[in-house]
């Protein structure tokens, strides 16, 4: 409707450009653009407020007139374009000032002046109406824009004297067009020759020169042509214009604030830096008076203004100044006031609702260090944001980003300042500061010392992120250095410097403490996780053809890490005079770290010979034991000792051995017991790890050592007759050890820590009200025990009367009262005691029961291991049944954060891991009546169970594993009897041979599983609770055609024989898709094929007959599947030419049609219908109604009512005459209206008033004039049909 108004204003608009004498040049546009339609689309998609469209549409119009070459579109299209420059639809303006941009840069032989020329005359300002001044207005700023975009201006000096004083023309419009005109202007003078401006623009701008210092613009405008013309602005004509040959001068500094807090007011809302201000900042650097503008301008004014724009522009002109300082000027910028301003920002802006600077000025410190390329520029910045402190604690993050900018040598250099700074810290150095609250809660004792550790504990993670980085330009061996300073420091001390050890050349000045050794001693373990995983640094040929082969945690020279750092940790501890060890080492505890050494040697040479999986799990099983010596010595003892005992009989040479021998546990039992107690300890590094270690033993793993891992999967209340479980659950907060019947995980890392953290805040509430109900059920039987444990103090005092002492008399004395009192009080604190320690024991309960979810999250990764690793392995058909038993108990448990999250992991690994695992153990001839008896259990297990979700994970392992027995290698002895495996629909089907049969059915024993699954089908289709579904066996039909062939008979009959009407549906989607089956149809006779689509053709026609009535949604999707099986019967008939008789079918159908409700479902009128047109029979066509279709038309006709204007209803007609179409209606309606009631009329006054407006609008719109009133009587009929019990 758009589209079509607006051509109709183009066509008016060419109408009166033809009658218009000026206008006769284009006398023949109209015909032009009746021939050419593509042409004039151009224009309106240039009009379009996608900006993808009118980029194209402009880029198609340059194309076209480039091609077509014809002098009369090309006069048209600027006309058009000239006009559109002051069009008021949105993005209009825009468009079209670019599209005449492209237009003059492609046709260079249009000259300049004639456009604007045109500009001029189809936006004069003086012509213009008061209503259109603003549009002129904007087509004269868009139309010089677009000659400035051109790119021709700067050859023509005369038209831009023009556009800049048409610009300047616009200043009486600030309020339309505001800053536009001027900021044009500057860009004019960006691309304006010297000698141009000298000789041509210098005199038409001297007056915005000289009030320089009025607004922003004219600021900017001094400053541009300051910059882009020197020559011509020296200090002579400066001093001209502004009465000093400096902009920055003390007589202007309060100007220029002014001008600078209006900038900053302007935008606001944008984020941005005003271009005034970094041009201003610009010039003062220039004119070596930056320190003046600085500490006057920016910290005694700007900044002390208490306005939010003011403070972010002190902050974005400390970020875009640092690239236009030297090196003395930026240390004197980042010790001042505002960087102590921004850093107070940052502290306080922590709460969400707040806006954040920080990100901002990372992006201009960013992009300083990456354009610089002086190192100490970059040093000084990159320290001195360092030094911005709160109260110790550096104000920049510890993973900032930033210093993957840095060249490698000033990373170094950093990274040495930092070092200096842990050890001899210097807070002098330090631009400190501290919040209101702190400032409150100062203690001058502690102070300092607080101060220290904050600042220490910062740069430990600072250093640790360094390393970890690998966008960080850097080398091995630098961050050798950094994971050895970390550890030095975080158990051991320096005694004597030596050379051999530079950590010990720097003496610490103020001594470290228990508390921050073991913060820098998690920092350092957390420090070796990342560097298992950091690519080999360096860009050697070594290095690169390591990191093709996507290895991790090594140096260049194939070295581990972490065996690097325990050769570091041996020569520290071989160092006695030089290096003390802050918690030595006891005798026993050294001589497992010696022969950790030994093991450590003898298996690295081994595996220089052999390069196996298991030599490098033992060897990094004892790397890891051995550093955590330093960290949890009692621990890592018995760990160790157990690894070596693995690692004695693991390389035993294979003999015979003794009854005793074989009771012992295998040396793979017990490893996997060692992994299950990495996994409990509250460290990423032995998490990862284990899983590493995991994934080299995978293939040694026995049924035993998989059933131990299985074990701590399953639900509590089936392993409590189990024995008391081995694992070690480890609480870090309280750091206490607890053993239970129940397998406890625990907490790894702060990232579990939080996770953990979060669920148990989630499930607060929940708990809540539980603690709530259960307290109140304590408080109830405490209540009875109080009760008589009152009474006996009350009676050993005397103080409760008796029925034998009546007298009210007697009174007990104050000293026994206060007795009395001291009793009853001790009393209740002892009852409050109680329920607090029930209450404590029950939040105890339930952190560990968060600790054993977390656990078992973690023993998960070991199974998935495993599926992934060893999916050809036997074992797999072991952890069917315990994933399963896991998966059901979840899913009727407690639906906690942490419960959803296991139970969804662990479906995902049954699911995608096993079930749709692409590979699978093949020599299964062995074992085939086993997984028979297995399918067996679980098809019997499934009908037990009561919800559908958890038995389409048993009936997923089902079909496992009968492709496990399909696919499997069976040999001859074991091949199923042929004549069992029949399944016959007619005598006339095509046997098939033993050898074929037993190639396609593998180990399955065919009879034995139809068995099966013909009990399940039967149990979906008779019982009206069976947790079996239809996708289960459509699954089943689809991926075995061969299972599906044989239950097609038993399927068929339940088309009519199912229990309830989705039964019957789900029976005829599943033997069309049998039918539809290659490999069913490739197996049948012509004739057993004819015969068996005569049978469904049948079933399905009995189907249909009994269809009488539809009460719920499930009897039309019953009739839906249906009717798609009988659409695939008729079109094989027909297509086949099939000796089968559709005249039985055809009354059915057609009585479908005749019952109630039966259209009311789409989809099923769409599928009879397109049932029916098999036989001929279209869907009728329904009649439109000619009269309603003219109404509708004439209602869209209508044009909308003008503002401001007088409508013609109000204007003075001739109303008397009537015409005898109008006397009849009149008439009509006034018989009809006496119909209506008197209380209707009441109520319908209101509303006739307005039909009566209506009616008189519509007689104005329509060519014959109508009587008042009718509209109104017309409106009262309706309303009278639509009132109950009114008939007309």
């Amino acid at each position: 409707m758009v589209r079509a108004n607006s051509m109709a204003k183009v066509h008016t608009d060419m109408r009166e450009m033809e009658t218009k004498p000026t206008r006769r040049e284009l006398s023949d546009t109209k015909g032009i653009l009746k021939q050419n339609r593509e042409f004039l689309d151009f224009f309106w998609d240039i009009a379009k407020p996608d900006q993808d469209t009118r980029v194209t549409a402009i880029e198609n119009l340059v194309r076209y007139l480039r091609e077509s070459k014809k002098d009369d579109e090309l006069k048209y299209t600027l006309k058009r374009l000239v006009e559109g420059l002051a069009a008021t639809r949105e993005a209009s303006r825009p468009g079209f000032s670019l599209a005449l941009s492209q237009v003059l840069q492609t046709f260079e032989e249009i000259p300049l002046q004639t456009v604007l020329d045109q500009i001029k005359e189809r936006h004069n300002l003086q012509k213009a109406s008061k209503k259109q001044k603003r549009n002129a207005a904007f087509g004269n700023l868009f139309g010089v824009l677009a000659l400035s975009q051109s790119g021709r201006l700067s050859k023509e000096p005369r038209v831009i004297l023009e556009a800049v004083q048409l610009l300047q023309s616009l200043a009486a419009f600030r309020m339309h067009v505001k800053d536009l005109p001027q900021k044009t202007i500057v860009d004019i003078l960006t691309e304006t020759p010297e000698a141009v401006f000298e000789e041509v623009l210098f005199d038409a701008l001297q007056n915005d020169l000289t009030s320089a210092f009025s607004t922003p613009e004219q600021l900017h405008l001094l400053l541009v042509a300051m910059q882009k013309f020197p020559a011509v602005l020296k200090s002579k004509k400066m001093k001209k214009l502004l009465g000093s040959s400096k902009v920055v001068t003390k007589e202007n500094l309060s100007k220029l604030t002014e001008i600078l807090k209006t900038a900053a007011k302007s935008v606001k809302k944008d984020n941005m830096l005003p271009p005034v201000a970094r041009d201003l900042m610009r010039v003062a650097v220039q004119e070596e008076s930056f320190e003046i503008f600085w500490d006057e301008v920016v910290i005694n004014k700007l900044l002390k203004d208490q306005a939010a724009p003011c403070s972010f522009l002190c902050y974005r002109l400390l970020g875009s100044a640092l690239p236009l300082l030297s090196l003395g000027q930026i240390g004197y910028v980042l010790r001042g006031d505002v960087l102590k301003h921004y850093g107070a920002h940052v502290v306080s802006a922590q709460v969400p609702a707040k806006f954040k600077f920080a990100p901002e000025m990372q992006q201009y410190v960013s992009s300083f260090l990456e354009s610089c390329c002086d190192p100490d520029k970059q040093f000084a910045v990159i320290t001195g944001f360092t030094c911005l402190t709160n109260h110790g604690n550096p104000v920049v993050p510890s993973m900032w980003t930033v210093v993957q900018n840095l060249q490698p040598s000033v990373v170094l250099r950093y990274v040495d300042w930092l070092k200096d700074m842990f050890c001899c810290p210097k807070m002098d150095l330090c631009l400190d500061f501290s919040t209101k609250r702190q400032q409150e809660n100062f203690d001058g004792k502690n102070w300092s010392k607080n101060c220290v550790q904050r600042l220490r504990q910062w740069i430990i993670a600072r250093l640790a992120s360094i390393a970890e980085n690998p966008q960080v330009k850097k080398e091995e061996d630098l961050v050798m250095g950094i994971a050895r300073f970390i550890f030095f420091h975080s158990f051991f001390d320096s005694k004597k410097p030596t050379i051999k050890i530079p950590e010990t050349q720097s003496q610490l000045s103020v001594p470290l403490d228990d508390s921050m050794r073991n913060v820098i001693g998690s920092s350092f373990f957390g420090l070796l996780l990342q560097l298992s995983h950091l690519p080999v640094i360096g860009e050697s040929p070594e290095a690169a053809s390591l990191n093709e082969k996507h290895i991790r945690g090594v140096t260049s020279n194939g070295s581990l890490w972490i065996s690097c750092l325990v050769q570091y940790a041996d020569r520290l501890l071989n160092a006695s005079v030089q290096v003390h060890q802050v918690r030595p080492f006891t005798e026993e505890q050294r001589s497992a770290w010696n022969r950790v050494l030994e093991s450590v040697e003898d298996l690295r040479k081994k595996g220089n010979k052999t390069h196996s999986a298991e030599t490098m799990a033992f060897q990094q099983l004892f790397l890891l034991l051995g550093i955590n010596l330093f960290k949890a010595p009692e621990e890592s003892l018995d760990l160790l000792e157990d690894l070596h005992n693995c690692l004695a009989k693991s390389q035993q040479k294979k003999q015979k051995k003794s009854a005793k021998e074989d009771s012992e546990p295998q040396w793979f039992d017990v490893l996997v017991d060692i992994l299950l107690s990495l996994l409990s300890q509250p460290s990423r590094l032995m998490r990862n790890v284990a899983n590493v270690v995991f994934k080299h033993i995978c293939p040694h793993v026995t049924q035993k050592s998989l059933n131990s891992i299985l074990q701590l999967l399953q639900p509590e209340n089936i392993n409590d007759d189990e024995e008391e479980s081995a694992v070690v659950v480890v609480d870090e907060k309280h750091s206490i050890k607890k053993k239970s019947t129940k397998h406890k995980g625990e907490e790894e890392d702060e990232h579990s820590e939080n996770k953990s953290t979060s669920s148990e805040d989630d499930s607060d509430s929940d708990e809540d009200e539980d603690e709530d109900d259960d307290l109140s059920e304590e408080e109830g039987e405490v209540d009875e025990n109080l009760r008589l444990e009152l009474m006996n103090v009350l009676m050993g005092q005397s103080a409760l009367a008796t029925e034998e002492d009546k007298s009210d008399e007697e009174e007990v004395s104050d000293e026994a009262m206060m007795q009395l009192d001291e009793r009853i009080s001790a009393l209740f604190s002892e009852q409050k005691k109680r329920l607090q320690a029930k209450k404590d024991e029950k939040e105890r309960m339930r952190k560990e029961n968060t600790l054993v979810r977390d656990f078992k999250i973690k023993v998960l990764d070991l199974i998935e291991i495993f599926l992934m690793k060893q999916q050809e392995s036997p074992l797999v058909f072991g952890i069917i049944e315990p994933l399963l038993s896991v998966i059901e108990y979840s899913m009727n448990s407690e639906s906690g954060k942490q419960e959803q999250d296991f139970l969804r992991k662990t479906a995902d690994i049954f699911r995608n891991k096993l079930c749709r695992a692409k590979r699978y153990y093949k020599n299964v001839s062995a074992m085939k009546e086993e997984l028979h008896g297995l399918m067996e259990r679980l098809l019997t297990r499934t009908r037990k169970l009561k919800e559908s979700s958890v038995a389409a994970y048993y009936f997923s392992a089902v079909l496992y594993l009968v492709r496990v027995l399909k696919g499997g290698l069976c040999d001859d002895s074991a091949t199923p009897a042929v004549g069992k495996c029949k399944k016959k629909h007619t005598e006339d089907k095509v046997e098939v041979t033993p050898s074929k049969q037993a190639m396609d059915l593998g180990c399955l024993d065919l009879t034995r599983v139809l068995t099966l699954f013909s009990d399940a089908l039967k149990h979906f289709m008779t019982k009206r609770k069976s947790v079996f579904t239809g996708n289960m066996f459509m699954d089943l039909f689809i991926r075995f055609p061969i299972i599906s062939g044989a239950l097609l008979d038993t399927t068929m009959k339940y088309i009519t024989e199912g229990v309830r009407s989705h039964q019957q549906g789900q029976a005829c989607s599943l033997v069309l898709k049998v039918l539809q089956t290659r490999e069913v149809c490739q197996s049948l006779t012509e004739v057993a094929w004819s015969d068996l689509i005569e049978q469904v053709l049948a079933q399905v026609i009995q189907c249909l007959k009994s269809i009488s009535v539809f009460r719920v949604k499930v009897d039309h999707e019953k009739v839906v599947k249906c009717l798609e099986l009988t659409r695939f019967l008729i079109t094989t008939i027909q297509k086949q030419k099939l000796p089968i008789s559709l005249k039985d079918i055809l009354p059915v159908l057609q009585s479908l049609d005749q019952l109630q409700d039966f259209h009311r479902s789409l989809q099923q009128s769409d599928t009879y219908w397109s049932v029916m047109k098999l036989f001929g029979i279209f869907k009728p066509k329904k009649e439109k109604v000619k009269v309603a279709e003219e109404e509708q038309s004439k209602q869209n006709s209508q044009k909308k009512k003008k503002k401001g204007f007088l409508p013609d209803t109000k204007k003075r007609k001739n109303r008397k005459k009537q015409t005898v179409e109008e006397v009849n209606m009149m008439s009509k309606l006034s018989t009809e209206d006496d119909k209506i009631t008197e209380e209707d009329g009441k109520k319908n006054i209101r509303k006739q008033k307005k039909s009566k407006r209506k009616a008189l609008d519509e007689q104005s719109a329509t060519p014959s004039k109508k009587i008042k009133g009718t509209n109104d009587k017309k409106h009262r009929q309706k309303k009278a049909k639509q009132k109950p019990g009114n008939t007309k």
